[in-house]
């Protein structure tokens, strides 16, 4: 089973970064000195994709823009020599990657959003999900490389899990199971931004899955679900039995949230070679005031 497509929601205001994402997609912010859906790219080319679709609106063609060739600017370094900072701004992926872009025309929600690809889909055709606000940085394969071999292995869908703690457990999709082995969780239900009394468990879905075609039969756009949206988790309840949770390996960053922003910028600039010891120095400097 080859995976060769991944779905980017990417339509939302990043209204918790006004007025920075006024005119500038939350998922353009840099991390140190590489935007947000630029790692999230990365890893799914990575994880061996090659087809990367962008669920987006108007105010986001900045995003297209990124992926494009800017001759100008590739002909200027040239000239000038750059050619490290050439290689920074070549296509990602080469020639081989496609890059896709399909409008969804108004915010219902997760599960809309998904369903927006739904034309560019074969049948029974297996493709990633991953949201960028989720940055997770791992020392060994990357979060969607572990999902695609569990995929490849038991012919499932899958959802990445990570722990929450009780204070942030409504913020999430958590799930209930029935049988653990290790890192692997056989699922029995879902259920959308619970109450903390009410959680069935601390494993929330943290921003990565696996579909197969399959799910856009259970994605119920005429009945919303949680806070009046067409959410993924009510579409993933129906079909439970077939999907398999797995808890990641790596650190999660929470870019959609400006203290998670900050972390994640300051723990990868710490292992930038360019900045990381300046950054140790103005940090000890901070920390002796």
């Amino acid at each position: 089973m080859n995976i060769k497509k991944a779905v980017f929601p990417v339509a939302g205001f990043g209204t918790r970064f006004l007025p920075a994402t006024k005119a500038t997609p939350k998922e353009m912010l840099p991390i140190i000195d590489k935007p947000i859906i630029q790692y999230a790219v990365e890893e799914a080319l990575e994880a061996g994709i090659n087809e990367f679709i962008f669920v987006t609106h108007h105010a986001k063609r900045a995003i297209e823009d990124h992926f494009d060739e800017n001759l100008d600017l590739k002909q200027r370094l040239k000239n000038d020599g750059k050619d490290d900072l050439l290689k920074l701004i070549s296509k990602v992926g080469g020639k081989d990657s496609k890059f896709t872009f399909v409008r969804q025309d108004e915010p219902k929600g997760l599960g809309h959003a998904i369903s927006c690809a739904q034309h560019l889909m074969e049948k029974n055709e297996y493709f990633a999900v991953i949201l960028a606000d989720d940055l997770i940085i791992s020392e060994g394969k990357n979060v969607t490389s572990q999902l695609i071999d569990r995929v490849q292995q038991e012919d499932r869908q899958a959802l990445a899990l990570g722990t929450v703690p009780t204070h942030d457990i409504s913020k999430f999709g958590v799930i209930s199971f029935s049988e653990q082995q290790e890192d692997v969780f056989q699922l029995s239900g879902i259920v959308e931004k619970p109450d903390p009394s009410e959680a069935p468990s601390d494993l929330a879905v943290v921003g990565r899955y696996i579909f197969n075609q399959s799910i856009f039969n259970s994605i119920d756009e005429k009945t919303p679900g949680k806070n009046g949206e067409i959410q993924i988790t009510d579409a993933i309840e129906k079909q439970i039995s077939d999907f398999v949770g797995i808890k990641f390996q790596g650190q999660r960053y929470d870019c959609g949230s400006k203290i998670g922003y900050l972390k994640a910028n300051i723990e990868l600039g710490l292992k930038h070679p360019e900045i990381s010891e300046d950054l140790k120095n103005l940090l000890k400097e901070y920390c002796n005031l």
